[in-house]
């Protein structure tokens, strides 16, 4: 064991005390399994069940790398402060290794040089960060995620009317990345399509669908409608459902069991789904090789599919949904 993991590992047992929200892997402080290399995750958020998937990759290659971690994220994702204290408090810990989601990439710089100064290596993980500090980020590639999910929106609405997006966040790479994928494909691709103004619903389902139904109220000749992550996606399928519109073609992105169920029964056409298991799993891989002065990618791709009623059941797809 090097000697920068065994001084980080003494300090994290000198200051540690309990996470000030959300959660670990056995709601204990860091540091307090001797000598194992402790490795803080700050995440984007903590309710959505995406976040817990990854949580579980994360939990199951610490175990395996007999590695420590904690995992916390904000209530919804658009705390920006909550998340900015959470990192505050990580690095207050001295862990040996940071991962971290940033809900909005330019609000943590400051922290960042700060473990940079520390010394201590940061992973990113689902969203990148404007800065150079990261060593590698663990991400699906959205854009080209969301330009699949354009794809199958054309084909399901055969190529013409009018199709809305519902964003989760214009703050965070993946919010960004979802949209621009998806509205760069469609311009590009499917010029009979006329995108609809973005609305964002800050991922949370009730906004979300107050937003789909103030959509279909001012567009009753709407064919379909996209939402960017799992809390975006849900609202879409309820405010389509409260509307009373049968005809509209809803594509999201995410698993959870709501989606899940919506596209078994026809409600939702079909979704994007990440591999978050494998995120948390790559995030830990990374963090531990990093710890060890190993040389990292700059990117680390966990991959996407698509997933509706004609394949849900593949062994594949299993594999990567979550409820």
């Amino acid at each position: 064991m090097n000697i920068k993991r065994i001084g980080a590992s003494v300090a994290a047992m000198t200051l540690a005390l309990g996470l000030a929200a959300c959660g670990s892997d056995d709601g204990g402080g860091s540091g307090s399994e001797g000598d194992k290399p402790y490795i803080a995750i700050v995440s984007k958020g903590f309710q959505h069940q995406f976040w817990q998937a990854v949580k579980k990759g994360a939990e199951q290659e610490a175990k395996a790398e007999g590695a420590k971690i904690t995992f916390e994220g904000p209530a919804t994702e658009q705390d920006v402060e909550s998340q900015v204290n959470m990192l505050t408090n990580a690095l207050s810990k001295s862990p040996d290794a940071l991962g971290f989601a940033a809900l909005d990439s330019k609000a943590s710089a400051g922290l960042l040089e700060q473990a940079k100064s520390s010394d201590i290596p940061v992973i990113a993980f689902d969203s990148g960060v404007e800065s150079d500090i990261p060593l590698t980020t663990a991400a699906t590639d959205n854009k080209a995620a969301a330009a699949e999910a354009a794809k199958h929106m054309a084909e399901l609405v055969g190529n013409k009317g009018k199709v809305a997006m519902v964003v989760h966040d214009q703050t965070s790479a993946s919010g960004i990345d979802r949209r621009d994928g998806f509205s760069e494909w469609m311009k590009e691709n499917a010029p009979d399509i006329e995108l609809l103004p973005v609305q964002y619903g800050a991922g949370d389902q009730a906004k979300s669908a107050d937003i789909t139904k103030s959509i279909i109220q001012s567009n009753s000749d709407i064919v379909g409608i996209y939402g960017s992550n799992e809390g975006s996606a849900i609202g879409v399928v309820k405010g389509v459902e409260e509307s009373g519109k049968k005809n509209i073609k809803i594509v999201g992105f995410d698993s959870g069991k709501a989606q899940i169920d919506a596209i078994k029964s026809g409600l939702e056409a079909g979704a994007i789904t990440q591999n978050p298991v494998g995120m948390g799993k790559e995030l830990v891989k990374a963090a531990m090789k990093a710890i060890d002065g190993e040389d990292l990618p700059k990117t680390i791709d966990t991959g996407f599919f698509w997933y509706d009623k004609t394949n849900i059941d593949d062994p594949k797809i299993q594999a990567v949904l979550y409820e």
